[in-house]
């Protein structure tokens, strides 16, 4: 076990822990230098990365500085600080079964540092009438079990929200078919929305964009619509990529409202990647540490959706020609600096495209000629 590591992931988790806590950017600079050194020095992987590059903790200065690890390369290199008896969870990300998964691996400290991350910004974006009764809301996930898909952090990320807030008949609706690919159980997912509303305990709908669009068709197919409890959720993530069967954001928003009942403002949606250990969140609250301290309106419904990390990360858009930051309002490659990342790599470059939006990002998709990847690929 690394003792500095270590020393740095129980701060951050203090820091995660105190609503209080706001983390302006020269603070933020300061935490990431430090990790930066730390993982200089203890990620032998990252270390040969950063000395091709001729950069070290001698020379970066500032954390917009820190050399970032395309997403990629954790495909190929053991991108880690953690021995090899120490690595408990490995999580991959998902693609087409033609495709070497990334690995993020983790230790029971990293994961501690990875559940309080999740645990604290998703509250932080659930609509302020709800957070009170967080506990009080029964989770349905629209994928598999974490038996069935042990590697998925999206996974894992739903079961650690269902152990911290959900009550005892919470759910997994997700199957896996012969190939491998995610699908529902159409008939259990039917009895839990009834049963949901003959007992009028709300409901929080978990799931990929794509098994959003097999439920709102099935719900079409069989003329069947729900009208679910005031202060049902639902949050969606993923995309459609290699997918025969997309839908625009707002039309797939539209029709949850309609054949759900969930309102407008209680859709909210999530980007993250299986290289990461923080999530970001579109509108609602931009989350206490920031440098714009408070909460803002949602957007309108036909506004840009706008996705922040939390108060321990930092993104920036990347020109892909000139390797800048790109201005206001310009189109980049999305990088992420996670503090929450404290065992592997703080600075990931991913193939996502954004555009720049304030503090935030309007998310675009996947750049050309990026490999397909995301959870949605795993849905059928």
């Amino acid at each position: 076990m690394n003792q500095s590591l270590s020393s740095f992931a129980a701060r951050l988790r203090e820091l995660i822990a105190n609503p209080q806590s706001v983390i302006r950017n020269p603070q933020f600079s300061g935490l990431a230098l430090e990790l930066f050194a730390l993982q200089f020095k203890h990620n032998v992987a990252y270390r040969k990365i950063c000395e091709a590059r001729k950069l070290s903790p001698q020379i970066v200065e500032h954390w917009t500085q820190i050399p970032a690890v395309p997403a990629a390369a954790f495909k190929e290199l053991e991108l880690t600080s953690l021995a090899p008896d120490e690595r408990t969870v490995v999580f991959h990300s998902s693609g087409t079964t033609e495709q070497k998964p990334s690995r993020h691996f983790h230790s029971t400290e990293s994961l501690a540092v990875y559940e309080a991350s999740l645990i604290s910004w998703f509250l932080e974006n659930v609509p302020p009438g709800l957070r009170f009764a967080i506990h009080d809301l029964q989770l349905i996930c629209l994928t598999p079990p974490p038996t069935l898909v042990p590697h998925s952090s999206l996974v894992y990320m739903f079961d650690a929200m269902r152990r911290e807030y959900a009550l005892p008949d919470s759910a997994f609706i997700g199957q896996l078919d012969e190939a491998g690919s995610w699908t529902l159980d159409f008939v259990a997912l039917y009895y839990r929305l009834k049963a949901a509303i003959n007992s009028g305990q709300p409901v929080t709908l978990l799931g990929t964009a794509f098994s959003f669009v097999h439920l709102l068709d099935y719900l079409a197919s069989k003329e069947l619509v729900f009208n679910l409890p005031e202060g049902s959720l639902v949050m969606e993530t993923g995309g459609y990529k290699n997918r025969s069967r997309t839908m625009p954001k707002q039309e797939l928003h539209a029709l949850i409202t309609k054949q759900l009942g969930i309102t407008p403002d209680n859709i909210i949606c999530e980007y993250s990647m299986s290289e990461l250990s923080s999530q970001a969140y579109d509108g609602g609250a931009r989350g206490l540490g920031c440098e714009a301290v408070g909460e803002t309106p949602r957007p309108a419904p036909n506004a840009p959706r706008r996705f922040h990390f939390p108060p321990w990360a930092r993104v920036q858009l990347i020109s892909p020609e000139t390797g800048r930051e790109v201005a206001e309002g310009e189109t980049g490659l999305i990088r992420i600096i996670d503090l929450a990342n404290v065992f592997s790599v703080a600075a990931v470059q991913t193939e996502d495209m954004g555009i720049r939006r304030g503090d935030g990002f309007e998310l675009i998709g996947r750049a050309q000629l990026a490999e397909p990847r995301g959870c949605s690929l795993m849905t059928t």
